[in-house]
Order: structure tokens, then sequence, then C-alpha cells
């Protein structure tokens, strides 16, 4: 039990290399709020083993042995009553991360993240807030933009990133929000945290929330992170406006 009286957010650490998961485990299992019920080595053991425990938030890798942080995550996003999945990755591996949303993972996380953002991460992918970090959604939707667009990763037009070509279902979607619900969806995808969205539209943090909320139900998106994979494919934000913002 934490001081206020709850109960501690169930993580389960999913990585091939032994000397990962203990340092992850050290990390997490530090905190009064958090943890760590589970460990395993590759995605098989790791859909087995949350079949008997109950787990709030999966820390998942993706290149492992016998079934990768894909497929588990697939298998593990399906059943009722899922966690939420961060995948740890590097921005060697950006064509996986955008295959891991889609299979329904909530999150990502760069491996070289510091503790406090490992564990800022597990919290509020747990809350159903902000998924990540603001720095790692631009720095991921600036390296995978072409693939969120639908092009060849390794082959972009001249130029740069091609504008993405959003499918029927998006574009309809789009269409149901407000003006002030498509601004929020658009600093969203810029990376705009709840605390940034409060600056900036100046507003309280329930307002905020409530604007979320919505844009989430009407976009029928499962979290923020497939709203901004949506507001990218739809051409609400593009990779130069995603460029220009990092350099500011």
């Amino acid at each position: 039990m934490t001081g206020d009286g709850s109960a501690p957010v169930r993580v389960v650490l999913v990585d091939d290399q032994p000397l990962v998961r203990t340092g992850f485990a050290m990390v997490v299992g530090s905190q009064p709020d958090l943890e760590v019920v589970g460990q395993a080595g590759d995605g098989e053991a790791a859909v087995a083993l949350l079949e008997e425990v109950q787990a709030d938030v999966v820390l998942m890798d993706v290149r492992m042995p016998r079934m990768d942080g894909l497929e588990a995550t697939r298998r593990l996003t399906s059943r009722p009553g899922a966690p939420k999945v961060v995948v740890l990755t590097t921005f060697d591996l950006d064509e996986y991360v955008v295959s891991a949303i889609s299979a329904g993972a909530s999150g990502f996380l760069l491996k070289d993240s510091e503790p406090e953002e490992l564990l800022r991460a597990v919290r509020t992918v747990h809350a159903g807030d902000a998924v990540i970090a603001a720095r790692a959604t631009r720095a991921l939707l600036q390296h995978v933009g072409p693939m969120l667009a639908g092009a060849a990763p390794d082959a972009p037009p001249p130029g740069g990133p091609a504008a993405p070509s959003p499918l029927p279902a998006d574009v309809a979607a789009l269409a149901t929000l407000t003006p002030r619900e498509r601004e929020v969806l658009e600093l969203m995808a810029r990376g705009a945290s709840n605390a940034d969205l409060m600056q900036r539209l100046v507003v309280s943090e329930a307002t905020v929330k409530t604007h979320v909320g919505r844009v989430l139900a009407k976009t029928g998106s499962r979290d923020r992170v497939q709203a901004v994979v949506l507001a990218y494919r739809c051409g609400l934000v593009l990779p130069e406006d995603l460029l220009r913002d990092a350099g500011d």
C-alpha cells in the first residue's frame, strides 16, 4: 500500500536482457506507489505470465526471442481489462514503434531515458493522462513521419516526407470535432501535455481533461498516441511543423 492507502501500480517488465530487467526493477521497486509483480524474458513468457498475474502497466521490449514485443502487445491488448503497454525502443527501431502502436501499445519510452522519465511514463500511462513526455513524442514523429504517412522508411521522397494520405474514417472523425477540439488535437500532436494545454488555452485542468476526452471519444482513439497518429495522417500536423517545433 502507498502512503495514501491506495494500492501501488502493478508493473511487469519484459526484456530478454536480465541486466536491463534488473535495472528497471530497481528503479521501479524503489517507489512506494509502484510495484514490480513479474518479469519475463520474451513475449511468449510475458503472455503466459499475464494470464496468472494482474498488472496495470507492462514495460515491453521489442526485439526478443520466441515471440517479439509486437505480437505480445497485440495479444495482451486484445484481452478484456488489458494492462497498458509501454514499448521500450531506440531510434533504430522506429518502424517497430509504429507497428506497436497499431498493435495496441499505449505509449513508448526511449531505452536511454533517465530513471525519472521511466517512472513518470509508468504513472502517466496508468493515469490515462499524457501518455509520454512531449520531447519523446516530437522526436518519434520526426523520425517516423514517413511511415505514419504510408511511405517506405528507406525511400523518402525528394525534399523530405510526403504529406500523409488520410483514411476516410480519419477524415470523418476529424470532421466531428469542434474548432476548439481540433485545436486541442493539433496541440497534442505537437507534443503538448495537459499542463501545456492549460497554459496555451488559458483554461482549468478539468476543462483540458474534458476537451482531451472528447477528442479521444470522437476520433475513436484509445489514447493520446493514437490521436496523434490520426492527426498526422490527416495532415493536421506535418513533418516541417514538428521540425520547427523541435528547434524552438
